[in-house]
């Protein structure tokens, strides 16, 4: 998720710059908050599934995101913030939103229950 959103912001701010907006989080709010959503919520869906995690668990992560950028997009709209600030509102707020779904599977996150089986590594024997 932080490589993905890293690399799209690197190339969003490269496309936007190349159409004349040099700072594209306050001159494209909304647009923005979309790009954020989007290159944070991709890469870190195909990644934990790639890792086997449960498509439930999956799909509550994935939904964190989108969720946390519907707010920010009405608040912005109701003036309670600057729409200036929400693309980097959802960068700092992103960790702490995705630990309310690893809450409620505290054993899935921690390890104790593992996402897909690991092979047993049996101790050679002399």
């Amino acid at each position: 998720m932080c490589i993905g959103f890293a690399i799209g912001d690197i190339v969003y701010f490269a496309v936007a710059g190349w159409f004349g907006d040099l700072d594209p989080f306050s001159e494209l709010p909304v647009l923005s908050v979309l790009v954020v959503t989007v290159t944070m919520t991709a890469p870190m869906t195909a990644w934990m599934l790639f890792r086997g995690m449960p498509r439930r668990a999956t799909t509550e992560m994935s939904a964190t995101l989108p969720a946390l950028a519907f707010m920010l997009l009405v608040l912005g709209w109701l003036g309670a913030l600057p729409m200036g600030n929400l693309a980097l509102l959802e960068h700092g707020l992103m960790m702490p939103v995705m630990l309310v779904p690893m809450l409620f599977r505290i054993g899935l996150y921690t390890g104790h229950r593992h996402m897909r089986p690991l092979p047993r590594i049996r101790a050679a024997r002399a």
